[in-house]
């Protein structure tokens, strides 16, 4: 059955993934949609800009992940959150409440094999035909770029960390 929405993935080892899934965020808000964000990596520790924005305007968010997998105290359970996040996106894909739904970070979800490729494909394939979608993280499965409508790489050319910047608060959250 042809649909209007759309899946688009953010990828590439380039800054700018997610902050451009946050720009759609906003943009999809200011036009009256219902707005949705599930976060596989990221935790509640974060107070992230975007996070901010969404509290203030109403955007439904769920930061379901315990932090960046290399500091992660135990793995499993690191992975069994982000099988949680999965769970929780699979249902508001289909749910039929969402104009836009984010799924930041979940390329990591299956890289890790946390959740099979093939249930994501298949979970977005069964969404909401009102219900487009946004995928960010390196490393996107070539099963997620064909299904997709619109594929952006980010391509890192140099990077303030390299010469020993730490992220900054209203530049990387």
């Amino acid at each position: 059955m042809p649909r209007d929405s759309l899946i688009l993935v953010n990828t590439g080892h380039g800054k700018g993934k997610s902050s451009a899934a946050f720009g759609v965020m906003g943009r999809g808000w200011a036009r009256g949609w219902t707005v949705g964000v599930v976060q596989f990596v990221k935790s509640g520790k974060w107070k992230t800009g975007e996070r901010k924005l969404a509290d203030h305007l109403g955007i439904e968010w769920h930061t379901l992940g315990d932090g960046f997998t290399w500091e992660s105290t135990d793995l499993d359970e690191t992975a069994a959150k982000g099988r949680h996040a999965w769970e929780v996106a699979r249902e508001k894909l289909a749910s039929g409440d969402f104009d836009l739904l984010i799924l930041d970070e979940v390329t990591y979800a299956m890289k890790y094999g946390w959740v099979p490729v093939e249930d994501v494909v298949e979970g977005l394939k069964a969404r909401s035909p009102r219900t487009n979608v946004v995928l960010t993280g390196r490393d996107a499965p070539d099963a997620i770029i064909e299904i997709a409508d619109t594929v952006t790489e980010m391509r890192k050319v140099k990077h303030a960390y390299e010469r020993g910047i730490t992220a900054r608060k209203g530049i990387e959250y």
